[in-house]
């Protein structure tokens, strides 16, 4: 059926649950809420929920039985199997000691393929949730669950989709927020999603059904918790090589990832600038640029993407954008062993003099 990101499953809203879903990601707070969403979906229209935990040495054998087993007092099911980081490790750690490894490997594959063949019997009122805390399941549970149900995938959010969120995590506590209340969110608490949860859910404790929550309903303001993703737009946009490189010093001091800085922060804003220049020159306006982005004309990361499409121009920015998907690439292919230092050219070279 499909393969979507949390973001789309979440916004998806009432519609009919498939059999099966697999959920896996890197991200621990979306794959709990993306369950925890199923679950009240289901329990809704009478669904018992049936959780199972998978991991060590153990296999699927549990899961299965309860699957293709009937139950008199629970006729409507959500059987939630959670397969653990451990389940996985010991495994491939058993059939490394198995001398040639094909029994270990045989016994593991064997078991995928019960719990695959198990999730295509399916029928009546029973739906499975598979959870694997790992970036990606396996490939066999995967292929079979795009046939018949829905995947899954929690990623971490880039820069521009955070305020989605916001808007998601909001509606599913029938919260409405104001520009200002989402722009506060996002700029105290980064993309910490499992924070920005926590505080609507707490602004979501006293406020009056139907009211709009603004800026001050969340308390004083404090240092944002990460602020860099932020920060670093704005520097680029104003043109700021110093403080720019300095919020980037920062970022891989307190243990960023530099390939994630550039993928996930650095090319989506070359990006956003790159659209708001094009535009620009067809004589479009900012409340245009907002459309596209898919954003409140309001929000911060149009202004700063306006301002550094109108410092830079189209052209800067497609060379900027085309070297930083370059730079990307290499990263991830390992030719490019000083991360850093090629980010912090690339950079400097898009916030140079013009004559330069």
């Amino acid at each position: 059926m499909a393969v979507e990101n949390a973001l789309a499953f979440l916004r998806g809203g009432g519609r009919a649950a498939p059999p099966v879903f697999l959920i896996a990601g890197p991200q621990p707070f979306l794959r709990e809420y993306v369950l925890d969403t199923v679950r009240l979906h289901l329990a809704s229209a009478g669904f018992q929920y049936r959780p199972f935990q998978v991991g060590g040495a153990d296999g699927y054998g549990g899961a299965i039985s309860e699957l293709e087993g009937a139950d008199l007092f629970a006729p409507k099911r959500l059987i939630a199997c959670r397969v653990l980081k451990t389940h996985r490790e010991r495994a491939s750690a058993a059939d490394d000691d198995d001398g040639d490894g094909v029994e270990g490997k045989s016994g593991g594959a064997a078991d995928e393929s019960a719990l695959g063949a198990a999730l295509e019997r399916i029928s009546g009122p029973v739906h499975v949730a598979l959870v694997y805390e790992r970036d990606n399941a396996p490939a066999k549970i995967r292929r079979v669950v795009e046939k018949i149900g829905t995947v899954i995938n929690c990623l971490r959010p880039y820069d521009n989709q955070i305020g989605q969120y916001v808007e998601v995590f909001a509606q599913k506590l029938g919260l409405k927020l104001t520009s200002t209340a989402i722009d506060l969110l996002i700029g105290r608490h980064g993309s910490d999603l499992a924070a920005i949860s926590n505080a609507l859910a707490k602004a979501a404790i006293s406020s009056a059904d139907g009211a709009k929550i603004e800026s001050s309903d969340f308390g004083a303001g404090g240092p944002t918790r990460i602020p860099d993703l932020f920060e670093l737009a704005e520097s680029v946009a104003r043109g700021r090589p110093d403080e720019a490189l300095a919020l980037f010093d920062r970022a891989i001091q307190t243990g960023r990832d530099p390939i994630e800085v550039l993928a996930v922060e650095v090319i989506p804003l070359v990006r956003r600038m790159l659209v708001a220049a094009s535009m620009l020159e067809k004589r479009k306006s900012p409340a245009d640029v907002a459309r596209v982005l898919g954003m409140q004309p309001t929000s911060q990361l149009v202004v700063r993407a306006v301002d550094g499409g109108r410092r830079f121009g189209a052209q800067r920015l497609m060379r900027a954008h085309r070297r930083a998907c370059e730079l990307d690439a290499k990263f991830k292919n390992g030719l490019i062993h000083e991360r850093e230092s090629a980010i912090s050219s690339m950079l400097l070279d898009l916030m140079a003099p013009a004559e330069s």
